[in-house]
Formats: structure tokens, C-alpha cells, sequence
């Protein structure tokens, strides 16, 4: 029986750049923090936010409270979500296996924002078995939880299932529960240490 092979999005298949949203959202602040890029990838309020903890509605609210943002919050989530950009090697790697047959789903730690930004903009999101994300499931990878929700998912549990993910806390909390992972570095070496699984 073929596995089933699970990617982290961020920093596996798009990768993502705080400073970009910090340089234009600064522009429109009247109190930004001294460190606005440190600022927006660590704040407990992000955390909240993918959670779920904190509606979209709630996170512009607090946001602007924080910094004294003067935008609208159109302009705000347009700032937000243009943080991304393709990570070709893996888009293409992800396009073979799925013309081989494989079934593929993305655990990711997101947001809703994020998530409308990437299925609109890049095309090669659309092609995938499923999705879980942090922000509908109520946890965040390494919580077990969310991986509970993929096993419940794809309906696989153990070895049946291939995990790539950049952050090795991640990649351990699915070691943990029998998954076979790659701590993904480079394509390069991801599609090498796949190939050996496959």
C-alpha cells in the first residue's frame, strides 16, 4: 500500500518573509515596536491567531491597538498575506509525486489570512488530498492534537504515513507517533532521503 505523504507549507513548499509585511505596515503606524519584524513573527497575538483563538477581525484589532496601524484593515491583510513565494523544486517535486499516484495533504500552522492569500495566488495549492490547519483545528504543531487530525484525516496512521517539515520539534512530535520524517533542509536533500522511502 502506498504511503501517504504529508508537507508543511511554510518554509517547505512557499517560503515567507516577515520584513515584507513590516516594511509596509510600519509606514502606517504611529507607534510601531523598535523591532517590527521580530515583533509580528513573535507576538502571543500571531500565536492566538493560528490557533484560532482570535478571529481575523480580532487580530486587526489588536494589531492596531499594538502599533497604531492607520490603514484600513483591507490594506492591513493585503500587507499581511503578501509575504510568500513559491518554492519551486518543491512545487515540482510535489507535482511528480502526484503524478505517480501518491496521495498528499499539507499540516500547516497558519492562518486564515495566509491560507486565502496562497489557495489564490499559487495554483499548485489546490492539488493536494486534504488539508489541516492550526487556526480550524485549535493547536499548533508540536500539540498532538493536530496530528490526531491528520491521522483522522487520511485515515493512516504509523509508517503509512511520509512527513516533511523544516522545524525538527515538528518532525519529532510525528517520529513520536510511528510516522516515517524528513527534516527538510534543502529539496535537494528532501528529495533524496523520499526517494530512499518510496
Amino acid at each position: 500500500m502506498s504511503p501517504v505523504i504529508i508537507f508543511d507549507l511554510g518554509k517547505v513548499l512557499v517560503d515567507f518573509d516577515w520584513s515584507i509585511a513590516a516594511k509596509k505596515i510600519i509606514t502606517r503606524c504611529t507607534q510601531a515596536p523598535e523591532h517590527f519584524t521580530e515583533f509580528l513573527a513573535t507576538s502571543p497575538l500571531l500565536w492566538q491567531y493560528e490557533c484560532g483563538q482570535l478571529t481575523r477581525a480580532d487580530f486587526f484589532k489588536f494589531i492596531r491597538g499594538a502599533t497604531g496601524f492607520q490603514g484600513s484593515v483591507t490594506e492591513f491583510n493585503d500587507y499581511f498575506a503578501e509575504i510568500f513565494t513559491e518554492i519551486p523544486a518543491m512545487i515540482a517535486l510535489h507535482a511528480e509525486l502526484r503524478q505517480r499516484g501518491f496521495k498528499t495533504y499539507i499540516l500547516s500552522n497558519t492562518n486564515d489570512l495566509a491560507i486565502e492569500h496562497v489557495r489564490r495566488d499559487f495554483p499548485f495549492f489546490s492539488h493536494f488530498d486534504g488539508y489541516i490547519f492550526s487556526y480550524e483545528v485549535g493547536a499548533m504543531k508540536p500539540d498532538a492534537k493536530i496530528y490526531e487530525a491528520l491521522e483522522t484525516l487520511t485515515g493512516k496512521r504509523g509508517a503509512d504515513l511520509i512527513y516533511i517539515d523544516d522545524r525538527l520539534e515538528n518532525i519529532e512530535a510525528g517520529a513520536v507517533r510511528g510516522w516515517r520524517t524528513i527534516l527538510h533542509e534543502t529539496p535537494e536533500k528532501t528529495r533524496t532521503i523520499l526517494t530512499s522511502l518510496l
